[in-house]
């Protein structure tokens, strides 16, 4: 599967002179407005990278870390900023970014970051490349709740949400989002969403 670029950043300039860089280097790119818009439309079945703004009106760059991590998102990131801040930047690599780029830097950086953000990412989804029917195997061993748990979470839900869809504790959503996790082999949501996608279960 072909990686994907994401780029999330709220000014138009912004987002057309990335798009232009990184499809020039040959990937492709998908940009997006906004965090939210990003959430809402990204599949995260998809490897490759996000290159990110922090300063956003909403949902910040910060808080769209935070809010992949919670939902298992494996994405990295490359975070871009107008004006640097070591504050900042040592919260965001903390939270698992691979970079920490300011906009006025040279286009080899942000380059030279994708490439190792999208070998990360390859690495990551490289075990889930086998045949389809493995992945058919792999997902008959879960029980019917945790398929339903499966596809809620590679839908984007929190545990929160699940729980209160199914009527269960959180306590229990976690244990059976262990359970399917450790039967599929998988690490986080964006691997589960692939195996699923492969496997032709819907979500």
């Amino acid at each position: 599967m072909q990686p994907l670029i994401r780029i999330v950043d709220d000014d138009d300039a912004v987002r057309t002179g990335l798009s232009f860089v990184l499809e020039g280097e040959g990937w492709c790119v998908a940009a997006y407005p906004s965090a939210e818009a990003f959430l809402r439309e990204d599949l995260p079945s998809r490897p490759g990278c996000l290159v990110l703004d922090i300063n956003m009106p909403g949902m910040n760059g910060l808080e769209l870390q935070r809010t992949m991590r919670e939902r298992g998102y494996g994405l990295p990131i490359i975070f871009l900023t107008g004006k640097g801040s070591i504050d900042a930047a040592v919260t965001t690599i903390k939270l698992g970014a691979v970079e920490f780029l300011e906009k006025t830097e040279d286009a080899s950086r942000l380059i030279a970051a994708v490439r190792d953000a999208v070998a990360r990412s390859r690495a990551g989804f490289a075990d889930l490349e086998a045949d389809p029917f493995d992945a058919i195997e792999a997902v008959r061993k879960l029980t019917d709740r945790e398929r339903q748990i499966a596809g809620f979470l590679a839908s984007g839900l929190l545990n929160r949400q699940i729980a209160e869809r199914l009527g269960i504790s959180m306590r229990t959503v976690e244990a059976h989002r262990q359970t399917l996790f450790k039967k599929l082999g998988v690490k986080n949501v964006s691997e589960l969403s692939t195996l699923l996608e492969m496997a032709k279960i819907p979500d």
